[in-house]
C-alpha cells in the first residue's frame, strides 16, 4: 500500500492522485477516437467535467441528508475535503443525471456518445484498481500462492492486480473493436465493453476478501454481473436486429 506519498513537505492521496490521472488519461484517449463515433471531443470533455463536479456536489450533499448530525456542531465542515464524507451513491446519481441532461440539451445520440467515451471508461477501470491497490481497498481473499501479498497482516491474492490485468485486456479489445470492426452499429463498442467487464467480475469475485454477501452465501457482486451481463446480451442482440 502507498496511501500518501510524501514530496519534500507535501503530501499527497496517492489513490486520489491516480484516480486524477486515469480521467485524464481516459479522457484523453476518447477524445482522440470520438470522431469514430461522430462526437465532438469538446463535448466529451465537457460532459465529463460536468459530470465530476456534479458528482461532487452531490456526494457530499447526498451525505449531509443521509447524516445531518455530523454536521450539527460544525456546519463548515460541509466543506471539508475528506474523502470520508462522501456518498457514492449520490454521486453516482447526480453525475448520471448531469450528464444525460448534458446529452439531452445538446442533442447527443446516446449510443454513440457511450461508445465514444468507453475508452475513458476502460482506462479509469484500470485507475480504479491501481488506486485500490495503493489504498488496501478491495483486498484479496487470505491465500499461499507465491505470487500472494501482504496486507492486511495476512498474505492475500493481489485482486487488484487481478482486476487491473483484466481491465487492460478488455481495454486492448475495445480499442481493436473500435478501430478495426466493420459494424458501425452504434452501440456495440458499449455493450461489449459492458458484457465484457461483467464477465470479468463473475470470475474475479472468487478472489475477493471483502465481498458482500447474502444470507445464503451469494456474492453480490455476482449477482449484480449477472444481471448487468444478461441485460447486455439481450440489448446486443435487439440492436442487431434493429438493421435486420
Amino acid at each position: 500500500m502507498l496511501p500518501i506519498l510524501q514530496i519534500g513537505p507535501l503530501a499527497l492521496q496517492t489513490p486520489g492522485l491516480i484516480l486524477l490521472v486515469g480521467i485524464w488519461v481516459g479522457l484523453w484517449l476518447a477524445e482522440r477516437g470520438a470522431h469514430r463515433s461522430e462526437v465532438a471531443p469538446s463535448h466529451l470533455s465537457n460532459m465529463t467535467l460536468i459530470t465530476l463536479l456534479s458528482g461532487l456536489v452531490g456526494g457530499r450533499l447526498f451525505y449531509v441528508l443521509l447524516y445531518p448530525s455530523a454536521f450539527a456542531a460544525s456546519p463548515r465542515s460541509v466543506f471539508s475535503l475528506s474523502p470520508s464524507l462522501f456518498d457514492p451513491w449520490g454521486a453516482i446519481l447526480t453525475g448520471l443525471v448531469a450528464a444525460l441532461l448534458y446529452g439531452s440539451r445538446k442533442k447527443l445520440l446516446l449510443w454513440s456518445t457511450l461508445d465514444a467515451l468507453t475508452p475513458g471508461l476502460a482506462i479509469v477501470a484500470i485507475a480504479v484498481s491501481a488506486s485500490n491497490l495503493a489504498s488496501g481497498n478491495a483486498f484479496g481473499a487470505p491465500t499461499q500462492v507465491p505470487w500472494a501479498i501482504e496486507l492486511w497482516g495476512t498474505q492475500r491474492h493481489p485482486s487488484q492486480v487481478y482486476e487491473a490485468l483484466a481491465a487492460l485486456g478488455i481495454l486492448v479489445i475495445v480499442l481493436l473493436r473500435q478501430r478495426y470492426s466493420g459494424n458501425r452499429l452504434s452501440g456495440m463498442v458499449f455493450l461489449v465493453y459492458l458484457a465484457l467487464s461483467a464477465s470479468a467480475r463473475l470470475f474475479l469475485e472468487a478472489f475477493r476478501g471483502d465481498s458482500l454477501l447474502l444470507p445464503n452465501g451469494w456474492r453480490v457482486a455476482q449477482l449484480t454481473a449477472w444481471l448487468i451481463l444478461a441485460a447486455c446480451l439481450w440489448l446486443i442482440q435487439r440492436r442487431r436486429q434493429a438493421i435486420n
